[in-house]
């Protein structure tokens, strides 16, 4: 776990919640790579930081970057020894010297390791949206503790942040992401690379929380940000963040659902919660909604039950003709999950037209749910007497 600079004494808001997600890093982790500077010498800060350490009782590493030079070593290196945490480790970040030995030294503090596979009861959730949506303040509040910057400078989360949580729920890795700002506006290296993590967090989740600012709306950049998740085939929540700061009525809900629903129309799969990440409200309800939209994204239907859907709707709706030539659709199959993947087999895909697949998608959704889950078709020719 990389973790921000370490200030001992400072009264800039910032670098103080650097400092508390350090101690949060510290008191979680399994051996402390302390990093210095050949450059500046030992300083009062190493000793100060070296000292905070020391009282965590976690095994502690001592590494001293840019040590670029090979051969002679530099006389200052020796006086890291004075922070009594052991031989040092010369390092050279730039050209990769002694990172070797500054692994096998954390290596030995490693637990054994074991033939398990990783959890795969763990649901990998992804909180993502534009920045100062309150992405970090909804992870704080789940969490219940300070794990994440919280600033009103937008775009204060520059990297994608794990956190585990377990609660009687279940088990959760929550993936606190950088805002995802216009392109226009990603002018600097540090935060593209910062979008780049964000979409990689995306990719690697079982479940995405799109968070919308109520007191906003549905911004160009939330359906930016919504398409993403849904272009991955990512199970996704929209969560409107806020809802305290809304002045409401008994119909603001309903205008508000409409709104997202009409500006976020290809996602209307996925269920809409109003929240607020600073006060609470509902956000114990997430829970009960991450669960059910991961199991719809892993649900699988029979071929059997598949067809029979599928021959009830075409009852129902006539598939439809060009210039005298009817659809014939012959069967459909699931062939994966995350998201539920169909192939369907026909006379004449050109026929297939989208309204129709937007119907029959429809028709399986009313009979199967799959709520909160995108759904993929494959459409296929084949001749009917092809085996």
């Amino acid at each position: 776990m990389d973790t921000g600079g370490i200030e001992p004494n400072t009264d800039n808001q910032i670098l103080a919640f650097m400092r508390q997600q350090a101690q949060i890093a510290i008191d979680n982790a399994t051996v402390i790579v302390l990093v210095t500077d050949i450059k500046t010498g030992m300083t009062a800060a190493d000793q100060e930081v070296a000292g905070m350490l020391q009282r965590s009782k976690k095994p502690i590493v001592l590494a001293v970057n840019k040590m670029d030079s090979t051969g002679v070593t530099d006389p200052e290196f020796y006086e890291f020894y004075n922070l009594g945490l052991g031989d040092p480790i010369a390092v050279s970040a730039v050209h990769g010297h002694g990172t070797g030995d500054l692994l096998d030294a954390c290596l030995q503090y490693f637990p054994p390791e074991t033939d398990e596979e990783e959890d795969s009861d763990v649901v990998q959730v992804a909180i993502i949206g534009k920045p100062n949506v309150g992405k970090s303040s909804l992870t704080n509040k789940i969490l219940g503790e300070q794990r994440v910057i919280v600033s009103n400078v937008a775009g204060t989360t520059r990297d994608a942040i794990d956190s585990y949580f377990e609660n009687s729920y279940g088990k959760y890795n929550f993936i606190d992401t950088a805002g995802m700002r216009k392109k226009s506006k990603v002018d600097d290296s540090i935060e593209k690379y910062s979008v780049l993590r964000a979409t990689m967090a995306i990719e690697r989740s079982d479940v995405c929380l799109i968070l919308i600012d109520a007191t906003e709306g549905v911004t160009e950049q939330d359906t930016k940000v919504a398409g993403m998740a849904h272009e991955a085939g990512k199970a996704s929540i929209i969560v409107v963040n806020k809802w305290d700061l809304v002045e409401k009525d008994d119909k603001t809900m309903a205008r508000m659902t409409e709104e997202i629903r009409r500006d976020l129309a290809y996602m209307t799969y996925a269920p809409i919660l109003f929240i607020s990440a600073k006060t609470g409200q509902r956000v114990d309800k997430l829970f009960d909604m991450i669960d059910y939209v991961a199991n719809q994204a892993a649900f699988r239907v029979t071929t059997g039950m598949l067809n029979t859907v599928l021959a009830d709707a075409q009852t129902r709706v006539q598939p439809p003709t060009d210039k005298g030539r009817r659809l014939k659709i012959y069967y459909m199959t699931q062939v994966g999950v995350k998201p539920p993947h169909f192939v369907v087999f026909c006379n004449d895909r050109r026929l297939f037209h989208f309204s129709y697949q937007r119907y029959i998608e429809n028709q399986i959704r009313s009979t199967f749910g799959l709520t909160g889950t995108p759904v993929r078709f494959v459409v296929r020719e084949r001749a009917r007497d092809e085996k």
